[in-house]
This record gives structure tokens, sequence and C-alpha cells, in this order.
């Protein structure tokens, strides 16, 4: 089973004779990830919404690590514990309490799908010369096909769509300052405080999205891989990233104008040249938005499971259950992609912000959790037991979530709604703040007050590295 290509593990742990790879694979697949034409128009809101080309950039520069950071913390747990992400929620939510965040992360998988799918099938679209719907539905059915191949293959495209897309990026920002003043819009500097906020939250939350999946495609390392390394591989690769492709957007946007806004895909291609050479460019936007939906596809299957399982007690997945339920992230991701196609802009933008403010508080929860109070290690088996360690439904945790979402709302800009103190605040979105923040220092004090901080295992956290029949039950000592 070590050496198969197509994957046979869903939300089981993954045994230590199973792992392999080294923390480094999380560079080559955060970096291939990010590289592409989502990153690049969520770059351009910054500057089609009203800000300047320095402070859009140094504002997606500063939502890029710091929302990185926390993802990547994210990412240090997959080595830990072998588990996917979203099922260890079950230790802070309770094993069916988890599903309340589960369900919130599924539609955002199929969200970005969708998202995702729209630009991409332009791309397809245009290489296939079959149009736009057909080339969404060409690309969908690909994304399912390599998710149910699953992690071996989405780490191969990964190192592919890293190098492939790189190149692209690279000779694309060349055309690009042939045409761009960059000394004129480098000149053009003024600071606007809520154009500011909106560029740090625009890449923070595209950074905190990745969290509720991140671990998924780290939880195959060695138990023995550096939780540093883990750490620092992810931050580089999805920062560094990211900020290439949403700079990028941020010059293409403000030299293009209208013309980029009208089809974002069409003005890339067209800046890099026609014939062989748009060919070319028109395969490596598929590419980099094959390397994103193939994660959003893998991941939705798993969260739809992990919810499942914490009401049936299913540990193992057949291949048949497998391929059913990636059919069904494939199958709604591709209908809002079909029914949305017309007005991405503007959806896109409010899409990430809203989204934006469901995780922040999952995040505070699972990090403040993780490490700081079970100090990480989880009691493995109590995951799937809802009368075990971490109960059906931890009402107060939950209660702890519900709190965090709301906090937000005062300080939350969308297209739909405006909370009431973003204007005494200059019109500045700093919800993601508050929803970071407050839940984080409400689950710690409530923590405390259960008396429950310390190493959940039971176990001392200096203890030696876990023989086989101990790696089961709990994660593994801290470095």
């Amino acid at each position: 089973m070590a050496g198969s290509l197509v994957e046979q593990r869903s939300i089981d742990v993954v045994p230590d004779e199973e792992r392999h790879g080294t923390a480094f694979s999380q560079f080559t697949l955060w970096l291939g990830a990010n590289l592409q034409i989502t990153a690049v128009v969520t770059g351009a809101l910054a500057v089609v919404f009203g800000g300047d080309v320095v402070w859009s950039v140094i504002g997606l520069v500063t939502g890029n690590l710091v929302g990185g950071a926390v993802m990547a913390l994210h990412s240090a747990q997959g080595p830990k514990l072998g588990l996917p992400q979203m099922i260890q929620s079950r230790a802070q939510f309770g094993v069916r309490g988890a599903v309340v965040p589960l369900c919130l992360v599924i539609l955002m998988y199929i969200g970005f799908f969708a998202s995702g799918s729209v630009l991409a099938g332009q791309a397809v679209g245009e290489l296939t010369h079959l149009g736009e719907t057909p080339g969404i539905l060409i690309f969908a059915l690909a994304s399912g096909v390599m998710a149910a191949v699953g992690y071996r293959m989405i780490h191969a495209v990964g190192r592919a769509a890293s190098v492939i897309c790189a190149l692209a990026f690279v000779y694309l920002g060349a055309r690009l300052l042939e045409r761009a003043d960059l000394s004129a819009l480098l000149a053009d500097a003024h600071f606007d405080l809520p154009m500011f906020l909106l560029a740090v939250s625009l890449s923070a939350s595209w950074q905190l999205a990745f969290g509720p999946y991140v671990a998924d495609y780290s939880r195959y390392l060695p138990r023995t891989t550096s939780g540093r390394a883990t750490f620092w591989w992810t931050l580089s690769g999805s920062a560094l990233g990211s900020q290439w492709s949403m700079t990028f957007g941020v010059l293409v946007a403000a030299t293009a104008g209208d013309a980029f806004m009208a089809n974002q895909v069409s003005y890339v291609v067209g800046l890099g040249g026609t014939g062989l050479v748009a060919a070319f460019l028109y395969f490596v936007i598929a590419l980099g938005k094959l390397t994103i939906n193939v994660l959003n596809t893998y991941g939705g299957f798993m969260s739809i499971v992990t919810s499942i399982s914490g009401f049936r007690g299913q540990k193992v997945l057949s291949p048949k259950g497998r391929a059913l339920y990636i059919a069904l992230i494939m199958v709604a991701g591709t209908a809002v992609a079909l029914l949305g196609k017309d007005s991405f802009l503007t959806a896109f933008k409010d899409f990430l912000l809203f989204l934006l403010t469901f995780f922040t508080p999952w995040s505070a929860i699972n990090l403040v959790d993780y490490y700081l109070i079970s100090k990480e290690r989880y009691d493995l088996d109590a995951l799937s037991d809802p009368h075990g360690r971490y109960g059906a439904w931890r009402w107060d945790a939950l209660s702890v979530y519900v709190i965090g979402l709301a906090t937000q709302l005062p300080f939350l800009v969308t297209h739909f709604y405006t909370g009431p103190l973003v204007e005494p605040l200059g019109g500045a979105d700093i919800s993601w703040i508050v929803g970071l923040l407050v839940p984080a220092a409400l689950y710690w004090a409530l923590a405390s007050r259960r008396g429950n901080t310390g190493d959940e295992s039971g176990v001392s956290p200096t203890a030696p590295a876990a023989p086989a029949p101990y790696r089961q039950e709990h994660g593994s000592p801290r470095p």
C-alpha cells in the first residue's frame, strides 16, 4: 500500500509504515496551489475597489504573512496526528458537535471549487475551442478524477505546477513591465486606511481559508518530521505563491482597468502573446486552477465523510463510497459555477470576506486547543467515540464559536451587509482580527475554568518517541 498511487486512506489514521516524504513537499504544493489566476484576481480586487499600487501590495503582504502563519500552524499538526484537518475539531466541539464548522467548511469547498472552475473553464474553453460551459465541465471532471486518485497525485501535480506556473509568471511579469509605467504607479501612493485594511483582509482571508484543509496534505509525512520545518515550508510556499500572484494582479488592474475586469483570463493570456504562447498560457491557467481545485474536491469529500462518520461511527471508507462523495462535491461545485459565472468579481470578493467570518473563530479555537491546552496530543480513539473523552457535543466550545462569529458582525464589510462599527472606523474591515482574538481568549479562559490545561493524552510532553502500539492512540511528543 505504501507504494500505491491510488490512495486507500480517508479519515482514518495514517500508520507509520505508510508515512513518506519531507517537509519540503509542503513548499512545492502550496507554491503551485497559489500561482494561479484566482489569486491574481484577489490581488486585483484591492485596486479595483479603490486602492493604489504601493499600499495595496503592502497590505497584501501583511495579510499573506499573518494569515499564512495561522494556516501553517495547522499544517504542522498533520505529521503529529496523521489525521485530516477537520476531524481534529472533534476534540474541541465534540464528535458530533464538529459537524457545525464542518458544514460551513463544505460550503467553502463548493464555493472555491465553483470560483476556480469559472476561470479555469474559460481557459479550457479557449484551449479546446469548445467554449466556456464545456470548459467548466471538462475541468470539473478532471478535478474529480485526480482527487479520487488522492494524496500522491495531488503532490505530484503540485510539484509540476510550482515549476511550470513559476516560469509562466516570470514571463508574464516581464511582459507586463514592458507596458506598465512602474515609476508612475509607485509615485501615486496615498495611504487610505479602509483600502489598506481591505487589501489585508483579502489576502488574510485567502490564507485563513486554507486552514480547514492544510493538514490533509501533511498527514502522510513521517511522525519524526520537524514541526518547525513543516510550518516554515508551508508558510514560505503559500505566502510566496500568493503574494507573487496578487502583486501581478495589482499591477494588471492598475494598468488595464476595465479591459482586465471584462475578462480576466483572456486579458492575461493576451498580455503574453498569441499562437503557441497563448495556448501554453491557457494550459498554465488551467493547471494552476487544477492544483487548487483538486485540493477543494479532496478536502470536501473528507469533510462530508467526517460529518457523517461522527453519527455513524465509521472510520474506513470503501472505494465506491469515496467515489460517491467526490462526485457530490464535483457536481455541487460545477452547478454553482455554471449559475454564477456571469457575476464573478463582486461575488468572489464578498465570498472571500464572508468565509473569513466563519473560519477565523474556528482557527483560533483549534490552535489554542492543540498547541496551548492539549500540548499537541490527542486521544485518537476518543475522536471517534461520542461517549469518550471528547463527548458528542461540547456546547461550551460551540458557544465560544458562536460568540466569535457574532463579535465580528459589527466590523464586517460585504456587498450585502455592513456592520454598525464600520463607519466610525472609516470604512475599515477589522472583523477577522476580532474573530481571531476574541474566541482565542474566551476558549483559553474556558479551558482554564475546566481545569484541563496541560497534556491532553495524560502522558508527559517530554516522553520518548511513540512505539508502534502507542501510535494509534496519541500524537507524537513535541520536538
